[in-house]
Order: C-alpha cells, then structure tokens, then sequence
C-alpha cells in the first residue's frame, strides 16, 4: 500500500516536471499531456514490453492516465509559480528514480528472471521514461550525461535485490534500497557529483 501511494506520487511529479519540459519546447496541450504521460508511464509500459509482461500497467490501471495528464493540465495552469518549486520536484525526481527501480526489480523478481534481468528491469523502469522525454523534446537524456542518474538506479536495484536474497521482509528491503537511492542522488545533486567524461576531439585533417 505505500509503494503504491509512492507509485501515484511518483507518476504525478514525473508528470508534472515533464509538462514543463513540453512548455520550454512550445507544445500545445495535447502534446505536454502526451509527454507527460510517456515520461511517467513509459519506463513501465518499456520494461514490460520487452519482458513480454501484460497487460500493461496503464491499460489494466487507464486512470494512471487520467492522473498523469490531470496533473500536466494543472502544470501548464500553474507553471509561473512551479520555478518557486525547483528543489521540491528535484526531491519528487529522485524518489520517482527509486520508486520505479524498486517496482520493476519486484517485476523482475516476481517472473523468476536471471538477476541480471531482474536489474535491467528496475533500470528500465525507473530511467526510460525519462529518455523517451528528452528524445520527443529534442534534448540529449540525462541518463547519457555526466549525472549520477543512472548509477543510483542501479545500486538502488542492487541493494534491493540483495536485501531480498538476505529473505530480508519485502518492506524492509524497499525501504532500505530506498532511502540510500534517494540519499545518493540527493548528495549528487547537492554537490555536483558526476560520472566520468569521455571526451574525444577528432584532430585529423
């Protein structure tokens, strides 16, 4: 029951900041309310496709639809007061990362798939959607940029399925995986923690 209600806070946030994504690109209201859709359910509706799980998550629940574009229509209403909110939906981010990480594991987990699969899921699940935004936006992913985005999915993913093979409780082993994700990506973005760069300058003429 509270990772559901995380799931709805979640989807709602992730909506919300990716409506505003659609806005900087000029959108109209159809197309932030399909961004904001994808963005929040299309990590899911990704991982589930590619693992063959049905039905998809918003077909067996569509008012995840409705919640996520309600919430995209409330963004584009109240989007001169969400730059006050900044640190707030950077906090909504990264507990929607952890959150999406941990359901997919369980997924993964729940369909007696290989562990290496199992992490995949959670990565899928908790960075796709945001790729598939900042590809209909024209921008490059975050998640192939220097930030720690993706590496906080994975050890959210690995201490989750670790603390599963301890036959920790479920519960316990969210919360755990949870709380250090969150504190990862909260530290990185607190103080500027970034990946390796690979720069290459081709000097032939």
């Amino acid at each position: 029951m509270v990772l559901l209600a995380l799931y709805l806070v979640a989807i709602t946030a992730e909506a919300m900041t990716a409506a505003l994504a659609a806005g900087r690109r000029d959108m109209d209201w159809i197309g932030v309310c399909i961004i904001a859709c994808v963005t929040a359910l299309g990590g899911g509706s990704v991982r589930d496709v590619l693992l063959g799980h049905y039905p998809l998550t918003w077909v067996q629940h569509p008012e995840y639809l409705w919640i996520t574009a309600g919430a995209a229509m409330l963004t584009a209403l109240i989007a001169p007061v969400m730059r006050r909110l900044r640190s707030l939906f950077l906090l909504l981010d990264a507990l929607g990362l952890v959150v999406f990480t941990v359901i997919g594991c369980q997924i993964g987990l729940e369909m007696q798939l290989p562990i290496t699969v199992v992490l995949i899921s959670g990565m899928i699940t908790g960075c796709a959607g945001g790729v598939l935004r900042d590809v209909l936006c024209n921008d490059i992913p975050l998640l192939f940029r220097k930030e720690l985005y993706a590496s906080v999915s994975v050890v959210t993913g690995v201490l989750f399925i670790g603390a599963q093979a301890l036959a920790l409780h479920s519960d316990i082993s969210m919360l755990v995986a949870m709380t250090i994700g969150l504190a990862m990506r909260m530290l990185a973005l607190r103080y500027n923690w970034q990946m390796p760069k690979f720069v290459y300058r081709d000097e032939w003429r």
